[in-house]
């Protein structure tokens, strides 16, 4: 199976967060930073001041000059890690293979999760937008490499003074023909005095890279040389690499419209949980607390758990479990905006499951692993439990 990566970037992350604070800076050029009489630089501008000329990392007194009219915003790091904690907690409930890069910008190795990565791309821009009214971009492709690159390149084809929320998709197999029309400054390892050199060389493009000889480019670059060679060919195979282990695994959906039928969130509740259950399996860990989130329409939202004496994986007993907890808060008619199944407590399943099976637990795991290699191979429609067929 190819791997779908994902490179994941907010757009002028601290200037949107300033927006939920003070809306009346939306539309408006400002930046955020230190003070020019304090040889102040930007950290970060709105959209419509890069439309003058304003960039990160310059020094507030020439944004002024080339913005006079710009707002300057104090900079509020405490307030920006609060934010940064709610994304980078979406992320994780999408897949526990996320690679925080900075505090707005991370890889996802969504592999094996439902969907094209477009899809998936889509719906994780959806989410955070719904959820946190924040505006991002991601790049999507079969490696780190390419998928960081493509969302470089979309958000730079943006520039109508709006963030971008771009989405750029390279399918697999075309990584190379992809790269090859861009400027070789776009590649990693490229800085501006390897790019004087290749210059010199008649090389412009990272295709001109690619169609070099190996040796060519180790003679003139050394090991950088072939390192940037393979690169030019879209050849990635480093991982995502989580900076821990991952903390809860969970799904949850946002409805289109505020559903108050039992019956229908049962069902969405067991689909959700039997998600979650493959998710385990697949990534060898099983967990001791089972959770459910439900918000209401006013937005609103409730969290409860319960914790079990051993850890599972089991679908039946998640969803069990999650729909107790449904029963016991849900008020019946209730309008629900969101609901979600979650397990935290996660342990390694090899050594600590297997202390607690019992024989029908051991069945029952044979069928989930059949159940999950047919919906594997087959999708998700494949079959499905009596319970989650939609009554007609």
């Amino acid at each position: 199976m190819a791997r779908i990566i994902l490179h994941f970037d907010l757009d002028a992350f601290y200037c949107a967060v300033e927006e939920q604070s003070n809306p009346e800076l939306i539309g408006k050029a400002f930046a955020v930073g230190g003070a020019a009489d304090r040889r102040g630089v930007v950290a970060s501008c709105s959209y419509p001041a890069r439309l003058f000329g304003v960039r990160s990392a310059m020094p507030m007194s020439e944004a002024l000059r080339l913005c006079p009219d710009l707002i300057v915003v104090s900079s509020r790091h405490s307030v920006y890690g609060e934010w940064s904690q709610k994304v980078m907690a979406i992320l994780h409930d999408l897949t526990p293979m996320v690679e925080q890069l900075s505090i707005d910008e991370a890889f996802l190795d969504v592999t094996g999760i439902k969907g094209s990565g477009e899809e998936i791309a889509r719906q994780l821009q959806l989410t955070i937008r719904n959820e946190l009214n924040l505006p991002c971009s991601l790049g999507v492709a079969s490696n780190k490499l390419v998928a960081k690159i493509a969302n470089n390149m979309g958000k730079a084809r943006k520039k109508d003074g709006r963030p971008p929320q771009a989405i750029e998709v390279v399918p697999e197999g075309q990584e190379a023909q992809y790269l090859a029309p861009l400027p070789i400054r776009e590649l990693w390892g490229v800085g501006p005095k390897t790019a004087e050199s290749m210059y010199a060389l008649n090389i412009e493009t990272i295709g001109d890279i690619a169609h070099q000889k190996e040796q060519f480019m180790i003679h003139h670059f050394g090991k950088n040389g072939y390192d940037m060679w393979r690169r030019a060919r879209g050849i990635d195979n480093r991982p995502v690499e989580p900076e821990q282990e991952a903390k809860s695994i969970s799904n949850e959906t946002t409805f289109t419209r505020d559903v108050r039928n039992g019956d229908e969130l049962r069902r969405v509740l067991r689909n959700l949980g039997e998600n979650v259950g493959r998710r385990l399996r697949k990534n060898k860990l099983g967990g001791r607390t089972i959770y459910i989130k439900l918000r209401w329409s006013d937005f609103t939202t409730l969290s409860r758990q319960m914790t079990l004496p051993h850890p599972t994986q089991d679908d039946v007993v998640i969803v069990r479990e999650a729909l107790r907890l449904f029963d016991a808060n849900w008020i019946k008619g209730k309008p629900v905006r969101l609901i979600g199944v979650g397990v935290s407590n996660l342990e390694d399943s090899v050594q600590q499951l297997s202390m607690f099976e019992s024989e029908t637990d051991k069945k029952s795991r044979q069928l989930q692993s059949t159940l999950d290699d047919l919906k594997q191979k087959f999708g998700d429609s494949a079959i499905k439990r009596g319970s989650n067929i939609k009554k007609k």
